[in-house]
């Protein structure tokens, strides 16, 4: 979330930066709604002004009565005009921050302006892009014919985008998150947290998925609200309504929500495990088969909480931690920075990282690492106490390190064999307790 005199006297710049992010929001609404509210609030401060100076008049002893009845007929008026000003105060207040929550963080003035992705640039590459004297067999083919991922169970019990994990298959799967873990703990410094997989309303808005990522949400209700709440999203004070987790992001970084940090207890380096939970909205006939993408899918989650002249070199310090699991795994990939039409909304600079996929000839995103700047902590309250002067927001940074299913999607294709087996990177044996090959 911007700051909203930030916004104001900087107009120019946050209708250039919304534009090049491809945003349709209409900033002379802001204008309006702002100088409103300003009008507004000044002469509601002045009816304020004006019903204490009356009110002291009225309670002089020395009042004749006409002079009284004058003053209490003049408290009615203020009061009444106060009133009413004060309610549409309240109006243009709730419609000035509802504009100010869909306002996209401003991009660094470093990344690449563009439309879509065909315009974000490459940044580097590592690793040899594997070589085959056989025809390369796609994930969603391997996994089946080695009787380790099921695709038809689980949409017998699901519906589409989900799979079963079997064998040694459900094996590598965790030996995949047990060797991030290990990596990020032991040897990148982050402090390991299993949070909730259920979050509030109130969490998702301050890492920034609500209000633009609602409807890619799923939203949990209990059985009498499912029966009670027609068309509309139910929510009450007896029953909140929760949301499943679409991003380790959310809870990590909300776990300081409405909290002041010590400048010496910074940086804060977290990584955790979660399921993640995705509608998909609008990705309709976009990667059907396959781990790629999922309504539920396994992820470890970096996220570092900064002072903010630490930031950008903690975004890079970020990025190669989530590098170093490609490395150790010897996957080939590429460091991308995303354009400005191709950021996420909370993002101020982006490298994602993509891994190579055999049966597709082409890479495909494995990781987002993002420096959010202020904007989640302005929306989530988190600040931190410098040793001299006031208070101020943290910087926060987050990334996968990485997707799972994604990653063992590309270990499937990279590592397969004539034979129609599977090796197992190296690093990952004795996490496979020692296994090194998955034949059919």
């Amino acid at each position: 979330m911007l700051d909203l005199r930030f916004v104001r006297e900087h107009l120019d710049l946050v209708r250039r930066k919304t534009e090049e992010r491809q945003s349709e929001l209409d900033l002379d609404l802001f204008v309006s709604l702002d100088a409103r509210r300003r009008d507004v609030l000044a002469r509601v401060e002045q009816l304020r002004r004006e019903r204490n100076e009356v009110s002291k008049r009225i309670s002089r002893k020395d009042l004749r009565q006409e002079e009284r009845k004058s003053l209490i007929d003049r408290m009615r008026a203020v009061s009444a005009e106060a009133k009413s000003l004060e309610k549409e105060l309240r109006a243009v207040e709730s419609q000035l921050d509802d504009f100010m929550r869909v306002i996209p963080n401003l991009s660094h003035d470093d990344v690449p302006v563009g439309k879509d992705e065909r315009s974000n640039v490459e940044v580097r590459r590592w690793g040899e892009i594997p070589e085959f004297d056989f025809e390369p067999r796609a994930h969603w083919e391997l996994g089946p014919a080695l009787d380790i991922l099921d695709f038809e169970r689980a949409a017998r019990m699901s519906g589409s985008r989900f799979v079963v994990n079997k064998g040694l298959g459900a094996r590598l799967e965790r030996a995949l998150i047990n060797f991030m873990l290990d990596l990020h703990v032991n040897e990148h410094g982050y402090r390991e947290i299993i949070p909730p997989f259920l979050v509030s309303y109130e969490t998702c808005f301050g890492s920034g998925q609500i209000p633009k990522l609602e409807d890619d949400m799923y939203y949990c209700l209990g059985p009498a609200q499912i029966a009670d709440r027609g068309d509309e999203p139910f929510r009450s004070e007896e029953w909140p309504g929760l949301f499943l987790v679409p991003t380790g992001e959310v809870p990590l970084v909300n776990l300081f929500r409405e909290e002041t940090l010590e400048e010496d207890q910074l940086p804060l380096n977290l990584t955790a495990y979660t399921p993640c939970f995705r509608r998909e909205a609008g990705t309709y006939g976009k990667d059907q088969r396959g781990l790629i993408r999922l309504h539920q899918f396994n992820k470890v989650e970096l996220v570092k909480i900064t002072t903010p002249d630490a930031s950008w070199d903690a975004l890079e310090q970020l990025t190669s931690h989530a590098e170093a699991v490609l490395r150790r795994l010897g996957l080939a990939y590429r460091v991308v920075s995303l354009c400005t039409g191709d950021l996420t909304f909370a993002s101020a600079k982006t490298y994602d990282l993509e891994v190579w996929f055999p049966f597709q000839k082409r890479f495909r995103e494995i990781s987002s690492c993002s420096n959010c700047t202020d904007f989640q902590a302005r929306r989530a309250g988190i600040r931190y106490r410098p040793k001299s002067g006031k208070s101020r927001l943290v910087h926060t940074l987050n990334g996968s390190g990485l997707a799972v299913g994604r990653t063992l999607a590309a270990v499937l294709e990279n590592y397969q064999q004539p034979d129609g087996s599977v090796k197992v990177p190296e690093v990952l044996v004795p996490y496979m307790g020692g296994v090194e090959t998955i034949a059919p």
